[in-house]
């Protein structure tokens, strides 16, 4: 039977870390979505957006050698650790490789780490409309975690786990209700998520340089209509100094002469106005009352289409 990719269960956002014995907090990892098919035969990796990523992770392509089942659908997240705590950054070197060689050598190189924390599918049967405990029962039944494969535990005092995720500066946890179903394509107040800021995927509409080398990067989203809006700029944050001069050389071929944006940037002096089709993901502290980001910090660069860097990523 071939294993077609579906839309995964999204957490809501919430203010309120929610109480009761029925639920338990996991960690919110700062990575990419990926869910695991396997169908006896074949293994396929697919993000959140339904795209491919099976040549990316090939580590985890051998599902009978962590998982024993016959056929099976995994959820998790991708992540990659730097200073000791997930980087977006980190594994968007591995999750944006496109080449065999270059994805050989990142394999050595850049250790990709899957933590999984649900299941869909197992042995012939859709297991979406059983209980998260029962899922992950029959997780801890099916899978052998190793250093590079974990499964996401479940910590019960949840105002706990977010203090912790204060003091280290990650990005936040899921709280999800112990009888809650898979709701295969939905997103529903059962999964809430808790962040210690907001982050979304931007496109760049312009730069500004410093000494040659792109040092600031103007950034909007789409709204309804199709218009570029101006979100407000910010620095190169976790984009390393090789990360910059590799874009900067890039932005030379994209060069405009007007702004991209509909509404007038703030930041205009020195600006190089570019043609809006590369993403970033950026994580900010909240929204002045102008509409721009406040304390934004750049984590790296992504791979979302510019057309589905849109205003109703804001939640």
């Amino acid at each position: 039977m071939e294993l077609k990719p579906v839309t995964p269960f999204e957490p809501l956002r919430t203010e309120v870390i929610p109480s009761g014995s029925n639920w338990v907090a996991q960690v919110k990892w700062d990575g990419v979505r990926i869910l695991t098919y396997y169908d006896g035969h074949e293994t396929r990796l697919i993000n959140r957006k339904g795209n491919e990523r099976s040549r990316q992770y090939p580590e985890f392509i051998d599902v009978p050698s962590y998982c024993q089942a016959h056929s099976v659908i995994l959820d998790g997240e991708m992540i990659a650790l730097a200073g000791g705590k997930p980087s977006f950054h980190e594994i968007m070197k591995r999750d944006s490789l496109r080449r065999e060689q270059e994805i050989s050598f990142a394999v050595g190189r850049t250790l990709a780490i899957y933590m999984i924390f649900d299941i869909l599918y197992y042995n012939g049967q859709w297991v979406t409309n059983e209980t998260l405990e029962h899922r992950q029962q029959l997780l801890q039944n099916i899978i052998t975690p190793h250093s590079a494969l974990q499964l996401v535990p479940n910590v019960q005092d949840g105002e706990a786990l977010f203090t912790v995720m204060k003091e280290r500066g990650w990005e936040g946890m899921v709280c999800k209700r112990l009888d809650s179903s898979y709701l295969i394509g939905g997103k529903d107040s059962r999964w809430q998520k808790l962040k210690l800021g907001y982050d979304l995927y931007a496109v760049i509409g312009g730069v500004t340089y410093r000494d040659g080398i792109v040092n600031a990067l103007l950034l909007g989203l789409y709204n309804q209509e199709g218009n570029f809006i101006y979100i407000g700029h910010a620095g190169g944050g976790k984009l390393k100094v090789a990360d910059l001069r590799e874009l900067t050389e890039i932005i030379q071929t994209m060069i405009r002469e007007t702004a991209p944006f509909v509404n007038q940037p703030q930041r205009v002096k020195g600006a190089i106005w570019v043609q809006p089709t590369l993403s970033v993901k950026v994580q900010f502290m909240e929204w002045t009352p102008g509409g721009t980001m406040r304390h934004p910090v750049i984590q790296g660069m992504a791979t979302v289409p510019p057309e589905m860097c849109v205003v109703t990523q804001i939640e």
